[in-house]
């Protein structure tokens, strides 16, 4: 019997649950509910966001993926699953993993699963590749705590989708960026002169606009291959302080000035330095050719100036 057979009539319709419906999760929500006649359900932790969420037709259940408790009512509710929530950042048992995907996880098994779950994990877990061009099927070598969480993430989504069947996706996601999202744009950074790195000592680093980013996790949804990871880049191959000085000439601002990497970290904060200590260029082959996805902003400069 299929999933949707074994449900009562008022449910046979699709129903999608967002866990962690941020700025991205509501933009993949109106793909969703523009595209498809599903249901359109999310987690959320505050009750305040109730009334937001219900204004754009997504019906809210509260509960937190800190307590495994308040999970419980989220099995068998959908028949598919976005999960973009972020692993924590505090203090944890152990720092390599990530105990909310691994209670979602649980809590999705008790009843029926759902047809597919798509998770929004991060590129970083592929560590410094200095600069070169790979593919998803290079190996993952995380080199921050939270690339080790999100690479345990990606093991406990995939390990549940192979041994209960459910098609599994895993969207590996850069720096996300957009106009119209809160610190969305460098324009911010650009106005404090906060410095890049010099051209010889520079790292490369990948984008997505928010918009491509959430049409790629609805397409993930349906189009997502069992246990499969896809990069969620654009076409953009620019090194970070290209990207910076593209932007300023776009706003009209001066460059930021660059600096030497041994100078760096007088004057950068540690989470801008751990950043710029990973290089790599990826493919967004799978992006294209298996999800389907055309890209409305193939490039930076294309999406900045929206």
């Amino acid at each position: 019997m299929s999933f949707l057979g074994a449900l009562p009539a008022r449910f046979r319709r699709e129903r999608v649950l967002i866990i962690g419906c941020g700025d991205v999760g509501q933009r993949a929500a109106r793909v969703l509910g523009a595209g498809r006649r599903v249901g359109l359900l999310a987690l959320t932790s505050s009750p305040q966001r109730a009334p937001a969420l219900r204004a754009q037709g997504i019906t809210p259940l509260v509960g937190n993926l800190d307590d495994a408790r308040s999970l419980r009512r989220l099995a068998g509710l959908a028949t598919r699953v976005l999960h973009l929530a972020p692993p924590p950042t505090g203090e944890t048992p152990d720092w390599r993993l990530d105990p909310r995907t691994r209670a979602l996880v649980r809590a999705l098994a008790q009843r029926l699963p759902p047809a597919a779950l798509v998770y929004g994990s991060t590129t970083g877990v592929y560590g410094d590749l200095q600069g070169r061009l790979v593919n998803e099927a290079h190996p993952v070598q995380p080199l921050t705590p939270r690339a080790w969480r999100r690479m345990d993430a990606e093991a406990s989504v995939h390990w549940w989708g192979r041994a209960s069947g459910v098609c599994t996706t895993v969207l590996r996601i850069p720096g996300i960026y957009a106009p119209d999202r809160p610190g969305g744009t460098p324009r911010e950074r650009l106005l404090r002169g906060t410095p890049v790195l010099l051209p010889e000592d520079d790292v490369y680093t990948n984008h997505i606009h928010a918009d491509d980013l959430g049409r790629a996790c609805a397409l993930a949804l349906w189009r997502g291959r069992p246990q499969r990871n896809i990069n969620v880049v654009d076409d953009s191959q620019m090194k970070m302080g290209d990207y910076f000085d593209l932007a300023a000439d776009l706003y009209g601002l001066p460059r930021p000035p660059r600096v030497a990497r041994e100078g760096a970290q007088e004057r950068l904060p540690l989470m801008l330095l751990s950043f710029m200590s990973e290089s790599r260029r990826l493919s967004n082959e799978r992006l294209k050719h298996e999800l389907r996805l055309v890209l409305r902003y193939p490039t930076v400069g294309e999406g900045l100036k929206t």
